[in-house]
């Protein structure tokens, strides 16, 4: 159970990392084509502000995908001088805060969309964009995130619980380390 709930969030988080690639390479160029058209005296304007936009919803929703390629930093000084379930305990302790913390910050995203539906706020800018289109998916990615990672953490400890810590470095475990083992 532990396995496929973790193969189908990389199965969607691939999808996800997919799409927010396209989005990135569409504003990437949208920016290109702003650039050309300013070489010959005119320009789309905002791009600045667009792309800024795009990074951070890009970032929100990147992070579940990052979390399943094991590609959050991860300070492991005292973890790699432990056995395998030394270092699944670590790495169950790990997902465990990164959980708690991207759950708090999901959480403390809602304060700041709320204040921008209830002002009505638009950014200070020439295209003075309502804030909320670009918050509701910053935020839908922030819970996108706390939702793979407890999933993750969930299924990580029922694999812990079974004692197979392969499966546990695998899933939350770090990449070199994968790698090494394969």
């Amino acid at each position: 159970m532990a396995e496929t709930m973790l193969n189908m969030l990389k199965q969607v988080n691939k999808a996800v990392a997919g799409l927010v690639g396209l989005g990135l390479l569409l504003c990437a160029a949208f920016v290109l084509i702003d650039i050309v058209l300013r070489q010959m005296g005119a320009s789309f304007g905002g791009t600045d502000e667009i792309s800024g936009y795009a990074m951070a919803i890009a970032t929100s929703w990147g992070m579940g995908y990052a979390l399943m390629e094991l590609g959050h930093v991860r300070i492991d000084l005292i973890r790699n001088r432990t056995g395998q379930v030394g270092r699944s305990l670590f790495d169950l302790f790990s997902m465990a805060v990164l959980s708690g913390t991207v759950t708090l910050i999901a959480v403390k995203c809602w304060p700041v969309l709320e204040r921008s539906l209830n002002n009505a706020s638009r950014a200070n800018t020439p295209l003075e964009t309502p804030l909320a289109w670009v918050q509701v998916p910053w935020m839908v990615g922030w819970v996108w995130f706390a939702i793979v990672a407890w999933l993750t953490f969930v299924a990580a400890a029922l694999l812990v619980l079974k004692g197979n810590h392969g499966a546990v470095q695998d899933a939350i475990g770090i990449r070199a380390e994968a790698e090494a083992l394969e």
